[in-house]
């Protein structure tokens, strides 16, 4: 019991940026790991002779059934965590403990509505998210298995949260570390091994993602820990739910947003330039994933310690918090980019070394990544709003910048000036230069400022 206690972390206490930097290091590693659950597999999938570059296809056009899943985990693991934080901070263990419950509640029957909905109408939504006869087969294999996992990976990612919000940053890092090593040693078995094909990457997945299901939920049920899972708390409470949907509708959107454009991409795309042009932005899509995880770490990592202090009226170190997450966000967007600039093609080359992929890739992927410095303000912004409870202000810039600019954009610009695939690519950076800006000055004036 002292093990667990003397590990539980005071945000209050210590320099904010070494707060911070002690919880997104060990989430950054964490992401990282789980990102490999999909990543590995579409390494793996775009290697396998003769099909690797139509198979990957395949898998792209799976990517908004599984953001979507995300979503949903968003939707309560990132509105119940900040919560968590901020009545921890105030010192209200009951009500934090109450948060928890409900927030499992939510994910165990939405991961079953989910699967149940999307196994019965599974053919129509990848027609509609613009699959072709010859891509059709393998999205329809990968998603069959993916989709008996749901619960268990919307438990992971909607739970481990709160582990990082108790102060164990390393824990919630092993809590993906362990589903992704035995992901790595299960995907070349039964891609290759077993000859399974896109059935043996899903199927590799699926296990990782009990096995990391099981060890969240077994860590936070531990009665040795400051606030633990209780089977009372999971009864739902109206006021709690509300709450936790009015703050997680943010992440959701993000997610959900992404979904959306992901479908727009892939049916535009397949329209422009076919299947060849819809596995590059399955290729993009990964090199995206990858290259904002320490962003996105150092956001999220932020979140509990700008919640508990914001929680606890330390305004002064809320705002230490906010400059220093943006200065490093902006900083190391800023390299990534030149980096991808200049070498886009060894990028790429993770993914396929088919000739006319690798060609067509590297334009498009100094395209996509043109304003990629901006993202880094657009994911500053929405951590803030989230961490402060600013609900509303975090879904208004979730929805600006995919809604209401990228999906118009990337049906519009290809048909402007003979863009074609590039206007597609293009929507991305512009979509980042305002939206970004737009969202992190808001931030900045009335959050920042009037602290």
């Amino acid at each position: 019991m002292n093990h667990f206690k003397n590990k539980q972390r005071d945000f209050s206490s210590g320099k904010m940026w070494k707060n911070i930097t002690a919880q997104a290091v060990p989430l950054t590693v964490a992401q990282l790991v789980q990102l490999l659950y999909n990543i590995v597999d579409r390494i793996y999938i775009g290697h396998l002779p003769h099909s690797g570059s139509l198979a990957l296809a395949g898998i792209g056009l799976t990517f908004p059934v599984t953001t979507l899943v995300l979503a949903f985990s968003n939707l309560f693991g990132t509105g119940g965590a900040p919560l968590f934080s901020i009545e921890r901070g105030r010192g209200h263990q009951e009500k934090a403990s109450e948060i928890m419950g409900n927030v499992f509640t939510m994910i165990l029957i939405s991961s079953i509505i989910i699967m149940t909905l999307c196994r019965m109408f599974l053919h129509p939504i990848l027609i509609l998210f613009g699959a072709s006869s010859s891509t059709l087969p393998y999205a329809q294999d990968y998603l069959i298995v993916y989709l008996t996992g749901i619960l268990f990976s919307m438990s992971t990612s909607g739970m481990n949260g709160f582990i990082s919000a108790l102060g164990f940053p390393g824990t919630a890092m092993l809590t993906t570390v362990i589903g992704a090593v035995l992901n790595l040693i299960l995907d070349p078995i039964f891609i290759f091994g077993l000859s399974l094909g896109v059935k043996g990457a899903a199927a590799a997945t699926v296990i990782s993602q009990i096995v990391s299901a099981v060890w969240v939920i077994r860590f936070l049920s531990r009665k040795e820990i400051e606030i633990f899972l209780k089977l009372p708390d999971m009864k739902l409470k109206k006021h709690t739910v509300l709450s936790i949907l009015g703050l997680g509708v943010s992440g959701f959107m993000q997610q959900a947003t992404n979904s959306v454009v992901q479908i727009v991409c892939n049916v535009t795309l397949q329209n422009y330039g076919g299947d060849l042009y819809v596995g590059i932005m399955t290729i993009i899509s990964s090199i995206r994933e990858i290259a904002q995880l320490p962003v996105n770490g150092i956001t999220s990592g932020a979140q509990p310690v700008l919640g508990y202090n914001y929680g606890a009226g330390k305004n002064d170190r809320v705002r230490q918090g906010i400059r220093f997450v943006s200065l490093a966000g902006i900083i190391y967007t800023a390299v990534l980019w030149l980096t991808i600039e200049i070498f886009p093609a060894a990028f790429i080359r993770f993914f396929s070394n088919d000739t006319e992929t690798l060609v067509s890739g590297i334009h498009a992927v100094r395209i996509y990544f043109l304003g990629f410095v901006f993202m880094s303000l657009q994911f500053v912004g929405q951590s803030v709003f989230v961490s402060l409870g600013k609900a509303k202000r975090a879904v208004f810039f979730s929805l600006l910048r995919k809604v209401i600019i990228v999906v118009p954009l990337t049906l519009i610009f290809p048909m402007l000036w003979g863009l074609g695939t590039d206007g597609v690519f293009l929507a991305e950076p512009v979509s980042n230069l305002i939206g970004g800006t737009a969202s992190f000055l808001t931030m900045w004036i009335t959050l920042y400022c009037r602290l």
